[in-house]
């Protein structure tokens, strides 16, 4: 089964996200841990290192894939 670990910078990142954010993270991050191809996050390969995520239609997530671990790098307003 897959895990999460949150990098400092995603840390601060959450620290500052409104509330809301924060709690539409959350069932995301549930979403990811059971199926990466959950329809509602949406996520796909950002880079050759990093995958994106939705939190929201306005907020993403960023991570990478370290065998059976996301390591969660940030969480910003979605750059439109």
């Amino acid at each position: 089964m897959m895990r999460t670990h949150a990098t400092s910078r995603f840390d601060h990142s959450y620290a500052k996200a409104p509330r809301a954010i924060k709690q539409a993270f959350l069932k995301q991050a549930a979403f990811l841990v059971r199926d990466i191809r959950h329809p509602s996050l949406r996520a796909k390969r950002y880079d050759n290192i990093r995958w994106q995520a939705r939190v929201t239609r306005d907020w993403r997530f960023y991570f990478r894939i370290e065998k059976d671990i996301y390591i969660l790098l940030d969480i910003i307003r979605h750059p439109k």
